[in-house]
């Protein structure tokens, strides 16, 4: 049986060889920190840099919105809240059907339950939701982050431009469709060549060829037995 060995033993450390070079160190530390200049940002009175892709505040641009509710059911926290109501739009010529749509009366997010994943910004097909850094929004009473369409369109004005495209990337797909050729009209049958009717069983002189006939006249290809039924022709 192997034997076991025994746990390393801890020798005793004086108390002054533990403390005084700790000490020591923890006060360089801070004569190094006093002699530096700290870079503080007067806020404010001077705002902040933040990034373009700066994930603060959701923004509306209501013209864009359909009420087609995609962002309020993607939602993970439920904190969207959408009301709409369908308008007839007469009809532009006379005999035509009216069309309907649907017009945008309340657009509200809670900022208490939103947890800034960005997934309403990413599946709006139309491009109403946008990010902007804004982050001045605090309010002293939580019930009072749920916000309307009315702040949230005004904050669309603080949204960035997007960056510029980077010049070593590949085409859109869809600007590459718009720039390719128009396709021609599709011919179903090729055309035969001159001279060839003779050869086709057609009238030399690459006319039409005669029509094709189904059951008993049609003639056989060359090379090929004809099969007659068992029994003969009834």
């Amino acid at each position: 049986m192997p034997r076991r060995a025994h746990p390393a033993r801890l020798e005793p450390v004086s108390e002054s060889k533990g403390i005084m070079p700790g000490l020591i160190k923890g006060l360089a530390t801070t004569a190094r920190t006093l002699t530096r200049h700290a870079h503080v940002e007067e806020y404010p009175d001077h705002r902040p840099e933040l990034p373009a892709r700066t994930r603060g505040v959701i923004a509306l641009l209501a013209e864009n919105c359909t009420s087609c509710m995609l962002c309020a059911r993607e939602c993970p926290d439920w904190c969207i809240y959408i009301d709409a109501h369908k308008e007839s739009i007469p009809a532009a010529t006379p005999g035509g059907r009216e069309r309907q749509r649907n017009v945008l009366d309340r657009f509200a997010i809670d900022y208490s339950l939103c947890m800034y994943c960005g997934i309403c910004v990413e599946v709006c097909p139309f491009d109403a939701l946008f990010w902007s850094p804004q982050f001045e929004y605090a309010e002293l009473d939580i019930m009072d982050l749920l916000h309307e369409k009315d702040r949230l369109q005004a904050w669309v004005e603080t949204v960035p431009p997007p960056p510029a495209p980077d010049p070593n990337a590949g085409e859109v797909p869809e600007v590459a469709a718009q720039r390719a050729p128009a396709r021609g009209p599709r011919v179903l049958g090729r055309a035969a060549p001159a001279g060839a009717g003779s050869a086709s069983g057609g009238p030399a002189g690459g006319g039409p060829a005669a029509p094709r006939t189904a059951g008993k006249d049609r003639p056989a290809r060359p090379g090929l037995a004809r099969r007659e039924p068992p029994g003969g022709e009834g």
